[in-house]
């Protein structure tokens, strides 16, 4: 999925924009858009593997497992440097914690809910990174910002009610909309605990370590893996290939480009991008015919997009009254 920072993160673009300025621009971009693009293909590329080929948790140790070995291998090609003491809890927490738990619940909500009522929750992570910072780092939240968090959540409302075709919601699907709700709560989690190291450390650097502590927790499910009908029946090429791309791509890739992104155009517009993720996602969803759109779920996506758009215009207010203390 795409990254979204703290509200306290963003980066101020420069008075006089240079040509370099431009390609920073431009390429900051180009990452966020390659990265949401392949983490909304992945929601219809795991639900055609669950439940006929893999279980969910099946998927999970193959992403946290392979994501862990393309990175350590990348690791052999690049210069990386060494993790400074105190940030050691952090990023194994966070990859322990915070990714393994929200690559386990969001595969887990696929297995039972909506692939197009999941991708519209997956635009939630934002909202719970400014409650934690509202819990934790005493963030002082305006009207506005309460406002846009109180409209998001009623766009998430809407998604876990919404009974498609009207024939009423299977018990199964809300309770897959639900986890899909507890696992963007781990992704907000995962970003803000981990917001200094990824401008502190390269990515890869970072990201090894990160996955090594979310690899560690996915060796319970090994056995499961090698009872799976994947390795126990002949699938064909398919659904090897799909699981290739979800390791690789949304995976390895994705993760990979984030925090370029984050550098080069500022974690404010990175975040802008999680709202085309449902988008994306459905698009493809719907070309494979694994689900049809309807208008309260289109109504939905709309409200969750209005929510944030609230907290970020409070957000502008804030950055630039702070700007206009600093230039006194």
């Amino acid at each position: 999925m795409a990254a979204s920072t703290s509200p306290s993160g963003s980066t101020p673009a420069p008075m006089i924009p240079t040509k370099n300025d431009a390609k920073r621009l431009v390429l900051g971009n180009l990452c966020i858009l390659i990265a949401t693009i392949f983490f909304g293909v992945n929601i219809p590329a795991i639900k055609w593997l669950i439940p006929d080929d893999m279980s969910s948790f099946d998927v999970t140790a193959w992403r946290m497992l392979g994501g862990c070995v393309l990175f350590w291998a990348a690791s052999m090609f690049v210069k990386t440097e060494p993790i400074q003491k105190g940030d050691w809890l952090t990023i194994l927490l966070g990859g322990g914690l915070g990714l393994f738990l929200f690559i386990f619940l969001f595969n887990l909500s696929l297995q039972f809910g909506n692939p197009i009522d999941i991708s519209i929750i997956m635009t939630l992570p934002p909202i719970f990174v400014i409650l934690l910072e509202i819990l934790f780092r005493h963030y002082k939240v305006s009207f506005l910002e309460v406002l846009g968090v109180l409209v998001s959540f009623g766009g998430a409302v809407i998604v876990i009610l919404n009974e498609h075709g009207g024939t009423g919601k299977a018990k199964h699907e809300i309770v897959g909309d639900l986890i899909a709700v507890a696992s963007t709560l781990c992704y907000a989690f995962y970003l803000f605990i981990l917001e200094k190291p990824t401008k502190t450390y390269h990515p890869i650097s970072l990201l090894r370590w990160v996955f090594l502590g979310a690899a560690v927790p996915s060796l319970f499910l090994i056995p499961g893996v090698l009872h799976s009908k994947l390795l126990t029946t002949h699938a064909g090429w398919e659904p090897w290939a799909i699981l290739a791309f979800i390791v690789t791509c949304p995976t390895f890739i994705s993760y990979l480009l984030i925090n370029p992104a984050v550098r080069f155009v500022g974690s404010e517009i990175t975040s802008l991008y999680q709202y085309l993720l449902p988008v994306f996602a459905t698009i493809a969803i719907v070309i494979i015919g694994m689900a049809k759109l309807d208008w309260i779920q289109v109504i939905a996506m709309a409200v969750i997009i209005l929510g944030m758009i609230l907290t970020q215009i409070s957000k502008r207010r804030k950055d630039k009254k702070a700007e206009a203390a600093q230039a006194v």
